[in-house]
């Protein structure tokens, strides 16, 4: 699953080991330090989730999730940060509607397995592989019901077996897979193809999506294995 979470943490040290954990799940991050900056990025970005600080400088974590309910996106997901363990700060976070709540200090690994749960049952982030929501890795969005690839929001003509290659990447970004799981995606479109094949499909890949196809960025070789696709933004 990769989505786009905003991260407003006026601790910079906690804020930056949150945008890596993000990171190394194949998310997207921002961050911001204070809850004005947090209404500007929410409203410019429209994230998949965000997650709060309670104790953040100009506008407070309330404040914050008070005015993202009643904005342009009032379903956006919120997990709450707190340092207060006092039980009416905790129900006044859900009652303004934070989707979920951790005190501090807490595990980095409990954060993002909170973080999977909420977009799971929200249905955000890309990869929520039904077969009928769009998915999404990095600037590659792949929609199986219209059978449209866009890059940047771009979109990128691709072939049925090119198309069901980046379709499977996307759904798990930053995983490497074979040839031969690439060309199994392919069957039923290209049965004539060949384990090399999949090189020549890759290629062309390259030339749709990457910025300069002679030093990929997104869609990576991970030499004497396959091949992935990364969900960071070069």
């Amino acid at each position: 699953m990769c989505a786009h979470v905003l991260v407003a943490e006026d601790d910079e040290k906690q804020a930056e080991l949150i945008r890596r954990s993000l990171q190394a799940e194949g998310h997207d991050a921002t961050v911001v330090h204070d809850g004005a900056a947090a209404l500007d990025a929410a409203r410019r970005l429209g994230p998949d989730l965000v997650v709060l600080d309670l104790m953040l400088p100009v506008v407070d974590g309330f404040g914050v999730c008070r005015a993202l309910r009643g904005g342009a996106d009032p379903d956006v997901p919120v997990v709450m940060l707190t340092a207060r363990s006092a039980e009416d700060d905790v129900l006044l976070g859900l009652e303004l509607g934070a989707d979920d709540y951790m005190t501090k200090p807490y595990s980095p690994r409990e954060l993002m397995a909170r973080i999977r749960t909420v977009l799971r049952r929200s249905g955000r982030g890309g990869a929520v592989r039904d077969g009928d929501r769009v998915v999404r890795a990095g600037a590659i969005s792949v929609d199986p019901v219209r059978h449209e690839v866009r890059c940047d929001g771009t979109p990128v003509e691709c072939t049925p077996a090119e198309f069901q290659i980046l379709l499977a990447m996307a759904g798990e970004p930053e995983r490497v897979f074979t040839r031969r799981q690439l060309l199994h995606c392919t069957r039923g479109f290209d049965r004539a193809s060949t384990e090399r094949a999949v090189d020549v499909h890759i290629m062309n890949l390259r030339r749709k999506i990457e910025p300069d196809p002679r030093r990929p960025a997104r869609l990576l070789t991970v030499f004497g294995v396959g091949y992935k696709l990364s969900a960071a933004r070069p």
